[in-house]
């Protein structure tokens, strides 16, 4: 049968997690026992209050008309609150965007900024779906990687030699997925000062995991001189209230590109589910202690982990400042086998580890590091002592 598809379905890549984690699902129907740590899904609980939010809102019977499509005139201004309070931004009502999610929250950018051709910087490491939504917008990537010895940043010198005359947007996340990296206050006016000379550039800043930080106070780059008006902070409510299937995200952006966003928006999908933004606006507007407790649980799991990783001989294995995931350096085993199958690459040593030690675990080539790969520890205790070992276990067996 012809293929009918369009040219943009055909080059467009799946989804590495998801396609990992639905590997990891498949085993699982079949009997096969998988520990999955590739998803970034909190194995917390949404909060009973901000489930009660929802409950009361369902009660209340006044949310199952249509919302407006940037959302509720109320969560919005919550939003703008928390952005003054927390983190020294300004953005008006009418510069917050409500989205199904961070995702299209970055995808609304990206289609309401970029014409075919339009260069994109993407700070590598980088989430997968960003050089996705930067090519469904016709755009294009220009990679920057960050070194294991800086943690895996992207530094100011190596953003200003990969500026040119088509480059119309940044893009980063702190802290990151995938390596938990986190840029200090003066890396960020490092990168600001560079900025500085180009003003048509967009900075778009994923800070998602804001709370889930272990060190200094979260600093957004859009508090840096000069870079407000021209920043769009990306943020949500997945990771920090654990309430990924509610699919609430957003942004604060200028006021031109928060209109554009919100025009796309409405002809795709309209507004975010009613009652899931009335579960939002009990999140913000009630006490954080149940998600500081919930990263007081994450940090400790962080300790557990770099250390049994660091246990495992080959791995070079960085100490993450944020997020809930490890992008461990695998080369070591790259061109070792066991009965014949032989690892050329982080994807053959995924698939192994998903094969022999019943881990499913992300390669890191979807994340723009060929020589990693990325787990989560969102996961029980006992899960990652169990898969750990089993991990150390399966790669002692290459050689």
């Amino acid at each position: 049968m012809m293929d009918l598809r369009s040219e943009r379905i055909k080059s467009m890549a799946e989804s590495a997690t998801l396609a990992m984690a639905a590997k990891a699902r498949e085993l699982k129907q079949q009997g096969i026992d998988v520990i999955s740590l590739s998803l970034g899904e909190p194995d917390f609980k949404t909060p009973k209050h901000i489930q009660e939010g929802a409950k009361a809102a369902i009660d209340e019977g006044k949310y199952f008309a249509y919302p407006p499509v940037n959302g509720y005139l109320d969560l919005r201004q919550a939003i703008s609150d928390k952005f003054k309070k927390e983190n020294g931004l300004e953005y008006s009502a009418d510069q917050i965007v409500v989205s199904n999610g961070a995702k299209q929250s970055i995808a609304n950018v990206f289609l309401a900024l970029l014409d075919p051709g339009d260069e994109v910087i993407v700070f590598s490491p980088f989430w997968v779906s960003y050089s996705a939504l930067v090519e469904l917008a016709e755009g294009k990537c220009v990679f920057v990687n960050g070194s294991l010895e800086n943690d895996f940043k992207a530094t100011a010198a190596q953003l200003k030699e990969a500026i040119t005359d088509k480059t119309k947007a940044l893009i980063f996340s702190s802290p990151c997925n995938p390596t938990g990296s986190v840029f200090s206050e003066q890396e960020l006016k490092e990168i600001a000062e560079v900025l500085k000379d180009y003003p048509n550039i967009t900075v778009i800043s994923d800070e998602i995991y804001e709370l889930i930080n272990y060190g200094d106070k979260h600093v957004s780059i859009g508090t840096m001189p000069g870079m407000q008006d021209r920043t769009v902070t990306v943020n949500g409510f997945a990771k920090g209230f654990a309430m990924t299937g509610w699919r609430v995200g957003y942004i604060g952006a200028p006021l031109w590109l928060a209109k554009a966003a919100n025009k796309i928006q409405g002809q795709i999908t309209s507004a975010n589910c009613s009652i899931a933004q009335r579960a939002a606006l009990t999140a913000l507007t009630s006490s954080y202690e149940p998600s500081y407790e919930m990263v007081k649980q994450y940090e400790k799991r962080r300790e557990l982990v770099h250390g049994l990783l660091s246990e495992i001989p080959g791995l070079k294995v960085n100490m993450p400042g944020g997020a809930f995931y490890f992008f461990p350096n695998v080369s070591s085993y790259f061109g070792k086998s066991v009965n014949g199958q032989k690892i050329e690459n982080a994807t053959d040593l995924s698939m192994f580890l998903l094969e022999d030690a019943r881990v499913s675990v992300v390669t890191g080539e979807a994340f723009g590091d060929p020589g990693c790969i990325r787990l989560s520890y969102a996961a029980s205790v006992e899960e990652l002592k169990t898969a750990i070992a089993a991990m150390k276990e399966s790669l002692a067996k290459l050689s």
